[in-house]
């Protein structure tokens, strides 16, 4: 389930995951990210890979102040009765080799397990291990990793020409990772090997990230969350002080209010 939340106000949950940020990237969709890292509380905070984008950092250094604002203000959140665990990504796996380290009150994990409000018990993983073509060919995978920054590229014209016609947001990645049969069915093996896992483990759910596709749904008993990224759709999975479960998506509240201010 999505949800939108009025930006007057604090937004208190439990915990939050988030993940595919590509700090680094210049698709990183930052001030996005700023303004609902300054809008949420919460008690457990999960960093679930590619939160650094080290892949593209190597080609080409690209950190504008934005970037350096989100890393303070999650050290801050990480300061101020937040436990935040950051478990790497493929785009930022160099800092698996610091499994179980702290630095500066962020804990590093190869994977964990988070207890939800309920009792519910909750692996947590990025996902890339699951990712046939990043485990069986990493060039590949880094091959597939340029055509998609090409297609955001590709979107900022778009969307440009989309604003110039009152039209609001819309990704061309996602439309076409949607369309294409054989993208679909990636997803669906994905997220079965995913939850085979969660399964295997004797868990209750499943929390990952890398495909950038928030998605809430059930899987052979399996309860398998996904929270999306801060590339294209720039989605948080939250847990409510109940123990409920649903996806925020901040770009569509982004639009929403501009489209009230302009109105007033």
């Amino acid at each position: 389930m999505q949800s939108q939340v009025s930006p007057k106000r604090k937004l208190k949950v439990r915990s939050v995951w988030i993940s595919d940020i590509h700090l680094g990237f210049r698709g990183c969709s930052a001030e996005l990210l700023l303004d609902f890292l300054h809008h949420v509380e919460c008690e457990y905070l999960y960093l679930v890979g590619d939160i650094i984008d080290i892949w593209e950092m190597k080609k080409k250094m690209f950190w504008p102040q934005e970037h350096n604002n989100v890393i303070r203000t999650l050290l801050g959140k990480a300061k101020h009765n937040t436990k935040v665990v950051y478990v790497p990504g493929n785009h930022d796996e160099v800092l698996r080799d610091y499994d179980g380290m702290v630095f500066g009150n962020v804990e590093i994990k190869h994977d964990t397990i988070h207890t939800t409000a309920t009792g519910r018990k909750l692996l947590i993983l990025h996902g890339d291990e699951f990712d046939s073509v990043v485990k069986i060919s990493p060039m590949l995978a880094k091959i597939g990793s340029r055509l998609y920054e090409f297609l955001l590229r590709a979107n900022r014209y778009v969307n440009y020409v989309r604003r110039k016609m009152g039209f609001s947001y819309w990704s061309l990645a996602a439309f076409l990772k949607h369309k294409v049969k054989n993208a679909v069915q990636y997803i669906s093996n994905f997220e079965e090997a995913v939850a085979h896992e969660a399964a295997r483990q004797g868990v209750d759910g499943v929390v990952c990230g890398h495909i950038h596709r928030a998605e809430i749904t059930q899987l052979h008993g399996i309860d398998y969350y996904n929270c999306g990224d801060w590339v294209e759709s720039c989605t948080a999975l939250v847990e409510n002080p109940d123990g409920s479960m649903e996806i925020l998506s901040w770009t569509e509240l982004a639009a929403e209010t501009s489209a009230i201010a302009q109105a007033a």
